[in-house]
């Protein structure tokens, strides 16, 4: 059976009223617009390229092992693809509101975990896809990887014939909590299996220690409670979106400019997007701290496709004090390098790897009051999350239209208000920015702010203002 690891159980854990863990992207399309049933017919020939997009959750009684993949025997696609119409006449404003709508709403559980829009409506002729996926079932790499297999490389409207398919039975309880058992059994010898590895090595052993331990310091540095913002505290269900768009060029140029790698340059623009929303809410950035967890993939090149979440992260202080644009990127670059060399990453990594080993019910029963006591105390670690996801650079097409747009969302959840998601795509950067709808109305003025400001370091790199690169500065990246 196909077991959900504890990392991607935690994502369904995480839900409750106020909260829906799915991640999306909307694709933007240009030409004739299609048909649902053109739509239909493109994904029901490539299903069998994800075959989980027919699997539902099976939780295991009494939660005694992880939850497993199922194929749902009930299947059906009229479920899953839909179509939504904007309002004349069809611009940003529009597009952004149905996005909230839209993301306002869970998955249901009985049903595979996505769903699809056809979007028609819209400005200039375009129309769009928004595929809605539960983050149980992928992480940002995973689900771009999931999203690629539905589009093609070339622009042609001929689809494969698809094999049949037939659902697998789904097992009895006797059967889940036997494979759940063997489960963990094979993940405790397989953990046992690195004790001959580490006694052979003994030098090797004694620095990954070192380092877990240095790490292990660090994130404790970084839990200590901030002073109250607004972007902080408990959320209702509705959401609202905001998106805006990079040229990768005016980023490439500013880190051969200024140093620094790519990611620095997105860190320090989302930076200066939280230091512009603050003020215009009348607070003081100087004052406040934004901390936000930068997740980092440990997903090996051959997993890429793997429907699952392989993630790691770190939080780090995102550096809204200060005017000079420049000094934020080389404070960006000089603190990422040391939070990276100080293995916060390898820590938060190591224990989502020792949670598959902890029965389910007691994360289980953690997680639920956790989320109680951050719903009605909130929780003053975590400001906000700040996703960075590299896409195809290559145009992808569907039924022979070009992939023009792919624009992100990232949930978020108690206690943090808003999140942003970067993904690149053919030679652009596209940002969104989610917010709780009662609370964080003006993501826009967040997204605005983040384009505007590699705009303006791009603007200092064409005026010839050129400072010399930190000396540690990392141009790769």
């Amino acid at each position: 059976m196909d077991r959900l690891s504890a990392l991607d159980n935690e994502f369904l854990l995480l839900e409750d009223d106020q909260v829906q863990m799915h991640i999306a992207g909307a694709c933007v399309f240009d030409g004739r617009l299609p048909g649902l049933d053109e739509l239909r017919s493109l994904v029901h020939a490539k299903l069998h390229l994800i075959p989980r997009y027919r699997q539902r959750i099976q939780r295991v009684p009494f939660d005694l092992g992880r939850p497993v993949w199922v194929d749902d025997p009930h299947f059906d696609l009229a479920h899953h693809l839909h179509r939504a119409a904007l309002p004349s006449p069809g611009g940003r404003a529009e597009f952004c509101a149905l996005m909230g709508e839209l993301m306002s709403d869970r998955l249901d559980r009985d049903r595979p975990l996505w769903r699809a829009w056809l979007v028609e409506g819209m400005e200039d002729g375009r129309w769009a896809i928004v595929f809605q996926v539960h983050h149980a079932m992928v992480d940002g790499i995973a689900g771009v990887a999931l999203l690629s297999a539905l589009l093609d490389l070339t622009p042609t409207d001929d689809l494969p014939v698809p094999p049949a398919w037939e659902p697998s039975p789904i097992p009895g309880a006797t059967a889940l909590i036997g494979d759940a058992w063997s489960g963990l059994a094979g993940d405790l010898v397989g953990w046992g299996r690195g004790v001959p590895t580490a006694a052979l090595h003994p030098v090797r052993t004694i620095r990954w220690v070192f380092g877990e331990a240095q790490g292990g310091m660090g994130v404790v540095r970084h839990l200590t409670p901030t002073p109250a913002a607004s972007v902080e505290g408990s959320i209702g269900s509705e959401r609202v979106w905001a998106y805006a768009d990079i040229a990768l060029d005016d980023i490439a140029a500013v880190r051969h400019a200024f140093g620094g790698t790519v990611n620095d340059v997105i860190v320090t623009a989302v930076a200066e997007g939280y230091r512009a929303l603050l003020l215009s809410r009348g607070e003081d950035p100087d004052r406040l701290v934004v901390r936000s967890l930068l997740p980092v993939s440990t997903r090996r090149a051959d997993t890429r496709g793997v429907p699952d979440n392989r993630v790691s992260g770190l939080l780090y202080e995102l550096p809204v004090a200060g005017d000079d644009p420049v000094a934020r990127l080389h404070r960006v670059h000089r603190e990422l390098v040391d939070l990276k060399a100080g293995h916060t990453a390898e820590v938060a990594a190591t224990v989502a790897a020792l949670s598959d080993l902890v029965l389910p019910a007691a994360i289980s029963v953690g997680t639920r009051m956790a989320m109680r006591s951050a719903h009605r105390l909130g929780q003053p670690v975590l400001s906000t999350v700040t996703t960075n996801v590299p896409g195809p650079q290559v145009p992808l097409w569907c039924l022979g239209r070009q992939l023009l747009e792919y624009r992100p969302y990232v949930p978020i959840t108690h206690g943090v208000r808003i999140g942003t998601a970067v993904l690149s795509y053919n030679g652009r950067l596209f940002v969104g920015c989610t917010g709780d709808a009662g609370t964080a109305p003006d993501v826009d003025v967040l997204a605005s702010a983040i384009s505007a400001s590699v705009d303006a370091l791009a603007t200092l790199v064409d005026d010839g203002r050129v400072d010399q690169p930190d000396p540690r500065a990392c141009i790769a990246g």
